[in-house]
């Protein structure tokens, strides 16, 4: 492409693509070639892009392999239109006041001491230790050093609050891009951040990353363990190794933060002998009596469920007994476990891979129980190989009969259910007074409940059924349901008033569910990262998920056995397991297989993709196996 006008690498230009038009980076001037070149169509009117911007691009294709488009599209705006008019710092308005916070814990100013002007923190701290606070303080010293700041979320209709405590205490040339917004509010916020002259806050999911901010300072991630930072779709990077590299190009810090750190992101800061920061102490001081009851059910005792198949009797006299004080009751379902696993509901006895250590999935046009890792299959069990009880369970309840329920038990009960299915008005963060003020009795949902809610009248936490998650046959099971119960532990005893936890259970006594009822996240992370190290999972290993589409389940297991010999053959040290049909195991009518590969030094893996034949598709760092 030409253009008559001098350009710098990092120019944003609109040129023609075949018969599309369509928005382009420029990269480097080169001498005139000796055929004709297409003239760019325009030129944004917009400084060039961060001079880091390129080098992250050539990094993102080594590192997470992918179409080049793919991977520069992250960093273009959503439209090819450029606005009329871009407005510069709120030029001509009054900049808002901010709201005044509350003080810093000792705590808090111990943890601000330890955060460096650049390098990589893991900030640990358990629920209602006010890490918030501290990425406000930290937000507010990068920008007095003339540094901009990036805030990372799981999903901004999960973390209201936290883009709520943003709003209120630093509001000014504070900047919210996502995909929320319509394409011409993204692009005009786009343009904007990218005509900054003066710092920048930024807030967004993971995709913020790619946002042209000038002068970065400072990347806060969040909830970093929320699996919701894994792209899925090309390229399928991580958000949180995105950063690392980002605040290394510009010498900026990256703060890590999470109750419930993920297993590989302690692991490799341990390792690496990186800062690991922690917050043990609530950030406000709790009420005289405000302390919090954890009471485990165990529901292959039929006589505890007497009233109710769904609630247990402890449970429904918890929420009878908020309703009559006026505080608020949260029942907890993790919708995510699947009604294929198998599991006795006698003994809480549940059927595993003796290869894998996973849940074994039932698949009913065969009539088998197949391991979705390494391909194993088995009969499906007529009665528990342990207690020899034939009441095998296969199925799960979703959110919408626990509304029914709570309606048939509680008619005089404000109650509200929130989960992916709820309309825009009804989706929590526009709920949020509601919630705050106790204009709902009882709250009903999935995992999106569970995530930075700060709910003063919430009186009674009840988890319908705390093994769900583990049912998962995937190798970060464990770490999810660990992660889940702390977040929904984590909603009371934040110090407001005395409150009950109800966590049913098919096997109470099971590690991760005692590990996490007692707030011990060691003892979960030494033994988690032992089965690892047993089973070959990461730390230990990397992992590149490798699928292919056929017209029927015969042809895909085919394609995918003759790939796995070919890898055995051409890339000897590798291991590979399956194949396997995926977790969904139909997609657009066709069958879906996979094999997983695991190796100790992930370039081999990055190898093996660049020699992949066509029609498959790859996952380097997949966030799980499903």
């Amino acid at each position: 492409y030409a253009s008559e006008q001098a350009l710098l690498p990092g120019s944003v230009v609109r040129i023609a693509l075949r018969s599309r038009s369509v928005l382009g980076i420029v990269t480097t001037e080169v001498p005139e070639p000796s055929f004709a070149a297409k003239p760019i169509a325009a030129i944004a009117r917009i400084p060039p892009l961060p001079a880091t911007t390129l080098p992250l691009i050539h990094w993102l294709q080594r590192y997470y392999p992918a179409p080049f488009g793919s991977i520069v599209r992250q960093f273009l705006p959503p439209s090819t239109a450029f606005p009329r008019l871009i407005a510069n710092d709120q030029a001509g308005t009054k900049e808002p006041t901010p709201t005044p916070l509350p003080s810093l814990t000792t705590e808090q100013m111990n943890a601000l001491q330890q955060i460096g002007s650049k390098g990589y923190h893991l900030l640990h701290g358990i629920t209602g230790s006010g890490k918030t606070r501290v990425y406000i303080e930290a937000t507010r010293r990068a920008l007095e050093k003339g540094k901009s700041v990036i805030i990372l979320t799981p999903e901004i209709g999960l973390t209201a609050q936290t883009v709520q405590s943003f709003q209120q205490a630093l509001p000014q040339r504070l900047y919210l891009l996502h995909s929320r917004m319509t394409a011409a509010a993204r692009r005009d916020t786009w343009y904007k951040i990218a005509n900054a002259s003066k710092p920048v806050i930024v807030l967004g999911p993971r995709s913020a990353l790619f946002a042209p901010v000038h002068n970065l300072g400072l990347v806060v991630i969040d909830e970093a363990h929320d699996q919701a930072y894994k792209s899925e779709t090309a390229p399928y990077y991580r958000a949180e190794r995105v950063a690392a590299r980002l605040a290394q190009l510009n010498q900026a810090c990256l703060l890590s933060g999470s109750a419930t750190p993920n297993i590989e992101d302690y692991y490799v800061a341990s390792a690496k002998k990186r800062p690991i920061i922690t917050l043990e102490q609530l950030a406000k001081q709790p009420v005289e009596g405000s302390e919090n009851q954890i009471h485990i059910v165990d529901m292959c005792d039929k006589s505890l469920h007497t009233r109710s198949s769904i609630l247990s009797n402890q449970l429904i006299e918890a929420v009878q007994k908020a309703l009559s004080e006026q505080s608020q009751s949260l029942l907890f379902l993790n919708r995510r476990g699947t009604a294929s696993a198998i599991l006795c509901s006698d003994c809480g006895w549940q059927l595993v891979c003796s290869h894998c250590d996973l849940a074994m999935t039932y698949h009913g046009d065969s009539h088998q129980t197949r391991c979705h890792i390494c391909g194993r299959t088995a009969p499906l069990p007529t009665s528990c190989l342990d207690c020899h009880g034939s009441d095998i369970l296969l199925k799960t309840i979703g959110t919408k009969a626990v509304v029914d329920e709570v309606n048939r038990l509680f008619p005089q009960a404000r109650v509200h259910r929130f989960d992916t299915d709820s309309p825009k008005p009804e989706q929590i963060e526009n709920q949020l007074e509601m919630l705050q003020s106790g204009a709902i009795d009882i709250i009903i949902g999935t995992q999106m409940i569970t995530k930075g809610l700060d709910l003063p009248k919430l009186s009674v936490v009840g988890i319908l059924s705390a093994d769900s998650s583990l049912l998962i046959p995937d190798y970060t099971a464990n770490e999810r349901t660990f992660q889940l119960l702390t977040q929904v532990l984590g909603r009371v005893g934040r110090g407001h008033r005395a409150s009950q936890v109800v966590v049913q259970s098919y096997n109470p006594a099971h590690p991760t569910i005692v590990a996490a009822t007692q707030q011990d996240w060691a003892g979960f992370y030494e033994q988690e990262l032992r089965e690892r190290q047993l089973f070959h999972f990461p730390p230990y290993v990397f992992l590149l998920r490798l699928t292919c589409l056929r017209a029927s389940s015969a042809s895909a297991e085919k394609t995918a056995m003759k790939l796995k010999k070919q890898i055995q053959k051409e890339h000897p040290g590798l291991i590979v397991e399956g194949p396997s049909p995926t977790f969904h195991p139909r997609e657009s009518g066709k069958y879906k297989w996979q094999l997983i590969v695991k190796s100790p030094q992930r370039t081999k893996l990055t190898h093996l993709i660049e020699c992949l034949p066509s029609g498959w598709q790859h996952d380097i760092d997949p966030a799980n196996l499903l």
